[in-house]
């Protein structure tokens, strides 16, 4: 297997080993696709590497789900189009034991701030302070899962021979969920505590790390568990990287080695 090869498998390797944000109870009425823990597969690669960390994952479900066979998929990446102009895009219509499915795939970083809303869900903020997960669930509920009853969606369900009424929803909703350094992990109600992997740091408090190693992967690889053989950097050669990241207020994902040889990932935020 070569390098590329090898580092595509880790990334298809990480994204199987993010569990669900959540598991059995509805969160907005939102319910995952849950499927049963099976061996892993090598991915095969068809596609090319996409630009985008979300195109890629949609890939790696798709790879995912070709590996049941009670599942059948009908239909991916659909454009739904009024004319000329792209209304939206269902990720997948498969079918699960011979019952149609609409699912819809999202993967997404986020970081705790208590100061933020007043619920659980309103807490998880994206890492850029962009964004919260109840937004981006009330996005699902409101307009991504909607499009299936959309009135140009009709034709292309008809030539799969389904109705709207008679197809269940669903999601493939998976996180990487960071709180900060040394704090004590939220309270989880909704959310599946699994989904935790390592903590944040602002820029300005990173001097108590200056004893440790680093590194600094692609966005690609923000999929991947830490690594062990890779050439780590120092303190100051990772200072200097990221000092320019912070300058432009944008927060990424790192690894660090602590001298006692702990691995974690972390992000390094702008913001206080």
């Amino acid at each position: 297997m070569d390098l590329k090869s090898k580092n595509t498998q880790l990334q298809y390797q990480g994204y199987l080993n993010t569990p669900l944000l959540w598991k059995n109870d509805r969160v907005l009425e939102i319910e995952q696709l849950e499927l049963a823990k099976q061996s892993t597969s090598n991915f095969e690669d068809p596609y090319g590497i996409p630009m985008l960390l979300g195109k890629r994952v949609e890939q790696f479900v798709m790879a995912e789900l070709k590996q049941y066979n009670d599942i059948r998929i009908l239909k991916e990446n659909i454009q739904i189009q009024n004319d000329k102009i792209t209304v939206g895009e269902i990720d997948c219509i498969l079918t699960k034991d011979e019952f149609p499915i609409h699912l819809e795939i999202i993967y997404k970083f986020y970081v705790y701030d208590s100061r933020i809303g007043s619920t659980e869900l309103e807490h998880w903020i994206g890492p850029n302070r962009k964004d919260n997960l109840l937004k981006k669930l009330q996005k699902l509920k409101d307009k991504q899962l909607p499009l299936l009853y959309n009135k140009h969606t009709k034709p292309i369900l008809k030539d799969l021979q389904l109705s709207s009424d008679k197809i269940l929803q669903r999601v493939c909703f998976k996180a990487q969920l960071f709180i900060p350094y040394k704090s004590v992990a939220p309270d989880f109600k909704l959310l599946n505590k699994e989904s935790l992997k390592g903590f944040y740091i602002p820029f300005s408090e990173i001097k108590q790390f200056s004893e440790c190693k680093f590194y600094i992967p692609i966005k690609m690889d923000w999929l991947l568990e830490v690594q062990m053989q890779i050439d780590w950097m120092s303190y100051l050669q990772f200072y200097e990287r990221i000092e320019p990241k912070i300058a432009n207020k944008t927060a990424a994902l790192y690894w660090i080695k602590f001298p006692n040889g702990v691995l974690q990932k972390f992000f390094v935020t702008w913001w206080e």
